[in-house]
Order: C-alpha cells, then sequence, then structure tokens
C-alpha cells in the first residue's frame, strides 16, 4: 500500500511539475526584477492548462478586485429568487461613498434598477453602489458563498463583524493572484453560481471603463473580462483573454509599492502594462498589433 502511495505522489508531483511553463516563468522573473515593492502574479493557458507563478499564493490586498466576489454573492441571492436581477431600487443619501462616482450624483429618492447598480459596480468600479450592493447581500453572505466554493483565503473584510484586524492590513478585501485567477475562470466556465448567472457576470466584466492598464496592451477587437484595483500602496488587475490561439487569465497584485503617485506612470501601472504586454506577445507570437500612435491622450480615464 505504501508503495502504491508512493508511486501515485510521484505521478502527481511529475503531473503538477510538467504543468509549469519554465519559459514564461523565467520571462515574468525578468520583468519584475527591480521593482520596488511586492508583486504576485499568477497566470494559466486555460487551453493547454500550463501556468507561470510568483508569490501567486501569497495574501495581498484586493481594492476594487473584491468586487467581483460581491457580484456572486448578489448573483446567488437572485438564482435563489431572495433578488431580482431588475427590481428597483431607492437611493438615499446616507449611502454616498464620498468620491466622483456616478451613483454618488443622484438625489436622495431617485430610483434605480439593481441590474444597474451592479452594471456600475463592475465596469465603473462605483464605490456608492459597491457599497451598496454589499450592504443588501452582506459581507458575510459574501464570504459564506466564497468559502461553500472553495476559497481559501479570498475575503471581504470592511463591514463584516470578526475582520476587523485584517481588514487593518489590507482594506476591503483580501486575497491571492491564484485565487482571483480561479474566480474569474469559474465566471468563464459557468461554474459560479450558475451557467446563466455566470454569463451575466461575464457580460459586466467584458465592460470596463478603466482600460488604460493592462487592457491597453491587448488589441482592442479581442474580447476581455477584467477587474482593476488601486491604492496608494497598491495596483492590481485581473484579466481572462478570449484570445485566437486559446483563452488565457491573469493576475498581478502589488503592495508596499514605493510609487504611488497617481500618474499614468506610476511603476505599478508601468508594470502591470508590460506583464500584459508580454503575456499577449507570448500567447499571440504572431501578432503585430501595437497600440496607435497618439493613444495616449485617449487613455486618461481619470
Amino acid at each position: 500500500m505504501k508503495l502504491k502511495l508512493s508511486i501515485l505522489f510521484l505521478i502527481i508531483s511529475v503531473a503538477a511539475f510538467a504543468q509549469t511553463d519554465k519559459k514564461l516563468t523565467v520571462q515574468l522573473q525578468n520583468a519584475v526584477k527591480g521593482f520596488n515593492g511586492q508583486v504576485g502574479i499568477y497566470v494559466k493557458n486555460l487551453k493547454t492548462g500550463k501556468t507561470a507563478a510568483i508569490n501567486a499564493d501569497t495574501l495581498f490586498p484586493t481594492a476594487s478586485m473584491i468586487k467581483v466576489s460581491i457580484q456572486c454573492g448578489l448573483m446567488d441571492k437572485i438564482e435563489k429568487g431572495e433578488l431580482q436581477y431588475n427590481q428597483k431600487l431607492i437611493y438615499r443619501d446616507s449611502l454616498l461613498y464620498k468620491g466622483e462616482d456616478i451613483l454618488g450624483s443622484f438625489k436622495d429618492k431617485d430610483t434605480i434598477e439593481l441590474s444597474k447598480v451592479a452594471l456600475l459596480m463592475i465596469t465603473m468600479s462605483d464605490n456608492t453602489a459597491s457599497t451598496w450592493l454589499q450592504k443588501i447581500v452582506t459581507g458575510e453572505y459574501i464570504n459564506n458563498w466564497l468559502d461553500q466554493n472553495g476559497f481559501k483565503v479570498m475575503r471581504v473584510n470592511s463591514r463584516v463583524k470578526g475582520r476587523e484586524e485584517i481588514r487593518k492590513m489590507y482594506g476591503w478585501g483580501v486575497t491571492t493572484p491564484y485565487e482571483m485567477c480561479r474566480l474569474f475562470t469559474m465566471i468563464r466556465e459557468g461554474k459560479a453560481v450558475s451557467p446563466a448567472a455566470s454569463e451575466r457576470m461575464y457580460r459586466n466584466l467584458i465592460r470596463i471603463f478603466w482600460d488604460d492598464k493592462a487592457l491597453s496592451e491587448i488589441p482592442p477587437f479581442v474580447q476581455m473580462a477584467s477587474k482593476q484595483g488601486a491604492l496608494d500602496e497598491s495596483k492590481s488587475e485581473t484579466v481572462l483573454v478570449n484570445a485566437p490561439h486559446g483563452d488565457y487569465v491573469f493576475s498581478i497584485i502589488t503592495n508596499n509599492n514605493k510609487d504611488q503617485r497617481w500618474v499614468p506612470d506610476n511603476e505599478a501601472d508601468v508594470l502591470i502594462r508590460k506583464v500584459s504586454a508580454l503575456l499577449w506577445h507570448y500567447y499571440e507570437p504572431g501578432s503585430t498589433w501595437a497600440p496607435a500612435p497618439g493613444m495616449d491622450k485617449y487613455m486618461k480615464n481619470e
């Protein structure tokens, strides 16, 4: 029996090792050299199953990327009949999350469909929309959904009892690059909540306004599902690309960044673009596409 178990373990280990894309891993390691901060990357070619990783199981702040899990919790409640996707909601001034969000410009007692609030949360990363939906669904419910679906560390921290200390370290949410990619892959494969709910979520995720970083390095005629996160000290992005030669997904998260400027050439933003371009040309080596000259002035999504 021990011999059989040893052989089985060896087979599993060899299979896992064979899945690692050594060439890509080296290229990613070279890409992040000299970065003034902490970096985590996970990449998976969904066609071949090969992966590349740098600190892929390290905990990082999600910033706005946690909104994808809020969307999952919301869809789960809709699937169970506890909410309706197009039900009317009444906006109240007390819901305002200070900033420049679209929903924050609403007047007290204005009405809006839940579907539009969900769309604003994902496409515009509207914080007022996001905290409103989290309040409706509850952080506890979202975290329970994550736990039931095998996510070990991804959790909502803010406004969740018992997670005050971890919130001090990671903010609104916590995750790993690997688990971000796993969530996107579940949605892509129709395995998040239900096939129909996954399809609705994927349609939202391919309509992102914030396309000036990773998405700017991929041709606009290629479909991409994504979500971005940004804090002074942390910049991140998770993208699933429906590429011609096969889908691939990647998540790059940075933390404790020295460069905390909110400018286009922020060091972390530059790194995200660099990694995205590297991956596009790695998986699509025959592509001659490049951003059009003068695109910089059209990429100031502020």
